[in-house]
């Protein structure tokens, strides 16, 4: 199976800037690029942060530039969501009983679980009681190997500020519990923290990248403040079969230019 991922395209109101850019520009570029190169994906997953403050035009405006993707696409809901307004501009979005964005999908590969971590009133996340549930029944339904996508971590990154707004500490260990007793979770895909970070969490593969208008500065010391700066965006192409979840990260603005090494002189030095 081949997927894209992509996280925190912070789309505002027609022709509105953030942090000096315009997040709907970098949107088009990159579905144009998806088109492009990798219109053979079976799956496009978004996890989270889809509009920078969730009004209706924002939603709107992401609807119109998606529309043009030539992959399926998955939404997953971020802390700068509105859950309402965006179910409201895409009346296909799946709530579970308790009014959460959540719901699987079945394919060739396993079972796809797309979790909703939003608290609500903050930017930081939990995943309550009542979607643990949720979660541990589809988890007992899966057949197959298990892939999970949300939008804030279950533990920490090192990255200060960011992690003051993870996943709540009690709600992540209680995950970090139901996922081990399932013990068929291959691989956790996440956003939210605007950089590219691959590893393993309790014996879990994840990965998660940089987002499409800003990124958080890597920085170790800060403990409070958010830096910002403009690395460039980029998209993910994931390759799962039987044996391997393989992550290639692609920076689709790069301006550099490719070239054949074999027909430098240095090669063959």
């Amino acid at each position: 199976m081949k997927m894209i991922h992509l996280t925190d395209t912070h789309l505002t109101q027609p022709g509105q800037p953030l942090y000096g850019s315009f997040p709907a520009e970098r949107l088009r570029a990159c579905v144009a690029s998806i088109n492009a190169e990798h219109a053979d994906a079976d799956l496009c997953v978004i996890t989270g942060d889809l509009a920078h403050a969730g009004e209706p035009e924002a939603y709107a405006q992401f609807a119109d530039i998606i529309a043009e993707l030539k992959v399926p696409v998955q939404l997953v809901v971020g802390n700068h969501d509105h859950r309402g307004r965006l179910g409201a501009q895409f009346p296909s979005l799946q709530y579970d009983e308790n009014g959460f964005v959540q719901s699987v999908i079945h394919n060739s590969s396993g079972s796809f679980i797309f979790m909703d971590s939003v608290k609500e009133g903050t930017h930081a996340g939990a995943y309550c009681e009542k979607r643990q549930q949720w979660l541990a029944e589809k988890l007992a339904q899966a057949s197959g190997d298990v892939y999970l996508f949300m939008h804030h971590a279950p533990f920490k990154t090192g990255i200060k500020p960011m992690d003051k707004i993870g996943l709540d500490i009690q709600d992540a260990a209680k995950l970090q519990s139901l996922l081990h007793s399932h013990g068929r979770v291959k691989h956790l895909f996440f956003g939210h923290y605007h950089r590219p970070m691959h590893g393993s969490w309790s014996g879990i593969g994840f990965s998660t990248l940089r987002g499409l208008n800003h990124q958080v500065v890597l920085d170790f010391q800060e403990e409070d403040h958010y830096l910002f700066n403009h690395e460039p965006p980029a998209y993910a192409i994931v390759f799962i079969d039987d044996d391997n979840v393989i992550v290639h990260n692609h920076d689709f603005l790069d301006p550099s230019t490719p070239f054949n090494a074999s027909t430098e002189p240095e090669w063959n030095a």
